[in-house]
């Protein structure tokens, strides 16, 4: 048996499975995000290690013959976290997470080196770990002093489950310190940033084991003796492994808190003034590229918030079928953007809002401006020799059939719906354990999802849309004007 844990923003999922990666059972717990000041976004690792012993918990308690029987465990992650420790392997500071943006001044100043996009083929984006470690030095250097390690949130939790401080390539290429292509800390842009390789983790692919979890530790959550743990990977690449994205071309659209159009590439061909992140996989000699769209289903959540009424209910007002865009459009940069634009200051808006407009007609241009942002990304991805011919469709914003079929309309390609069953991230987890362990081939371990349908662009809306994204791609440029 081997568990698959994938370490959200808002919660842990644990997945037990057998060796054929078939679903045993699962278990969640969920936490919260502090914003203590305007544009801080951080979480108390112990939440995270809190929530792992509970999901444990849950998993033995209703599985104690299969539990007992685990032999691996791998971790997937949300990415660019800050976790720093001491020379004791304590936490000094609350981690700073991927959608705070109090360093963007230092992610300019370090990205105006070229060093930095030669070197890691990315813009330095405020997001990234290495820019947040320059404002603690800034801000915080009696803590910056102090600084022994920093691991990634998953990282961090692998740590505490093994006392070995490793992280993986996926997860690594997201902080400004990795030389991508080569896979390997980059001492030059170490050292650009006050940093040195002893404080970073040791570098693993994501299939590699790093340890076996510790005997308290073990004792504490009921795990049998000697389980390995593999480096596991950043919660896109692990994503893609759960759902089969290997291949060069494969990829996904990820209708999320936020939004990703993902494909697999052979080699590393980085093109970093797309603004598209061109990062390691999760498994050797394989890389992948992806467009980021900060707020997706979070634009939907906050017009839920903002209306008193569910996103499912907003959405199943709009019946099962789109109609062609209005006048009204939204821009969905509630938190900055990514992808193209690489700005953390940007908010987004309603343009064309008039008296006539209903509650429908604003739902479907949050929708629409959803679509359109990930429109945004595949033509980035496009620039930089990707061509999907389809895309896998994932995350909480598929439940809404209206959705995906705008978005095939929009982007203009078959959108391929998984059927009910388990894949994403904590599976691909659960898979890199299985190929840590056994030394299965990722080829043969993971597979595509089935199918419960395929989506196609509908012919008849896939010109107004096409004329509503022209329209969407010169409100960028209005609202900067504005602010």
């Amino acid at each position: 048996m081997f568990i698959g844990l994938d370490l959200g923003t808002s919660g842990l999922r644990a997945l037990l499975v057998d060796a054929a990666g078939r679903t045993i059972g699962d278990a969640n717990a969920n936490y919260s995000v502090s914003h203590p000041h305007s544009g801080w976004s951080e979480q108390n690792p112990k939440d995270w290690t809190d929530s792992c012993i509970a999901v444990m918990a849950a998993l033995k308690a209703s599985y104690p013959s299969d539990f007992a029987k685990v032999q691996g465990i791998g971790m997937s992650g949300h990415m660019h976290g800050a976790t720093t420790l001491d020379a004791e392997g304590l936490v000094l500071r609350p981690c700073i997470l991927w959608n705070d943006t109090r360093s963007h001044s230092q992610a300019a100043r370090l990205d105006s080196n070229p060093v930095f996009r030669k070197v890691t083929g990315n813009i330095v984006f405020p997001g990234f770990t290495a820019p947040k470690l320059v404002w603690m030095a800034q801000h915080e250097p009696a803590l910056f002093e102090q600084v022994d390690k920093v691991l990634l949130p998953k990282d961090y939790m692998n740590f505490w489950l093994t006392g070995v401080a490793a992280s993986d390539m996926s997860d690594s290429a997201g902080t400004a310190w990795l030389d991508v292509g080569a896979r390997d800390w980059s001492d030059t842009l170490l050292d650009a940033t006050g940093m040195r390789r002893d404080q970073m983790p040791m570098l693993y692919e994501g299939t590699e084991g790093i340890g076996t979890v510790k005997p308290d530790i073990a004792a504490l959550l009921g795990l049998p003796e000697d389980v390995q743990v593999v480096a596991g990977g950043g919660d896109n690449a692990v994503a893609a492994c759960g759902v089969g994205a290997m291949e060069d071309g494969d990829g996904f659209v990820s209708l999320g808190t936020s939004g990703v159009v993902l494909t697999a590439r052979d080699g590393f061909a980085p093109m970093a003034e797309t603004a598209v992140h061109s990062f390691c996989h999760a498994v050797p000699a394989q890389w992948y590229q992806m467009g980021v769209v900060l707020a997706a289903t979070d634009s939907m959540n906050w017009l839920s918030g903002i209306t008193g009424v569910t996103p499912s209910e907003l959405t199943q007002a709009l019946g099962a079928t789109p109609e062609p865009p209005n006048d009204l459009l939204f821009l969905p940069y509630l938190s900055g953007e990514r992808t193209p634009h690489n700005d953390s200051a940007v908010r987004g808006g309603f343009l064309g809002l008039d008296i006539a407009h209903t509650r429908n007609d604003m739902t479907r241009a949050v929708m629409e401006g959803v679509c359109y942002a990930l429109r945004d990304s595949l033509e980035a991805l496009r620039a930089t020799g990707a061509a999907p011919k389809r895309l896998l469709a994932i995350g909480g914003g598929t439940q809404s059939d209206h959705w995906v079929a705008m978005l095939a309309s929009i982007l203009d390609l078959p959108l391929d719906v998984p059927a009910q069953g388990e894949f994403g991230a904590a599976l691909g987890a659960a898979r890199l354990a299985i190929c840590g362990v056994t030394g299965a081939d990722p080829a043969t371990i993971m597979t595509k999802p089935t199918l419960a349908r395929t989506v196609h662009p509908d012919p008849s809306l896939v010109e107004p849309y096409a004329q509503g994204y022209a329209r969407y791609c010169k409100g960028y440029s209005a609202m900067k004007a504005l602010q």
